[in-house]
């Protein structure tokens, strides 16, 4: 290697993002390395002055309508349906039977059937098929038989 291929791979190197490097050849070994970039703060804008607001009134709790629901076994995405080109496990006012699927959560792509506690009459659905659901959150709101 000449000196000047030598500057160029130095030059290189410095400009890269790498932090070591190696490199042999017939007659000579070349071993280059840099300390990683040390992180950068990340600039703290200055606080504006202060400006007079008027009082902020805590926001009123949506009403809901009273009623057991089908709660959420654990963190996932809710699916109405067993797949997208399939109707819905379950409708405004069906009936089901007590173990039957009212819907499905995907969690870390293993799909869990969230059955229904008890004979009962759906009465609302909680939740749009693909939304992130909650562990503990309600899907369904039921009415028992």
């Amino acid at each position: 290697m000449t000196n000047q291929e030598i500057f160029d791979l130095m030059d290189r190197f410095q400009r890269s993002t790498i932090h070591a490097m190696k490199l042999s050849g017939e007659d000579f070994s070349i071993e280059l390395t840099k300390a990683p970039p040390a992180p950068v703060a990340a600039a703290v804008p200055a606080a504006p002055a202060p400006v007079q607001a008027a009082p902020v009134q805590p926001e009123a709790p949506a009403p809901q309508a009273e009623g057991p629901t089908v709660d959420a076994p654990l963190v996932g995405t809710f699916y109405a349906a067993p797949a997208p080109d399939q109707p819905p496990f379950v409708a405004v006012g069906d009936h089901m039977k007590q173990g039957q699927t009212v819907c499905l959560i995907e969690a870390m792509k293993m799909m869990s059937e969230v059955p229904a506690p008890c004979d009962c009459i759906i009465e609302a659905v909680l939740k749009n098929s693909g939304e992130l659901a909650a562990f503990g959150e309600p899907l369904l709101r039921y009415r028992p038989c």
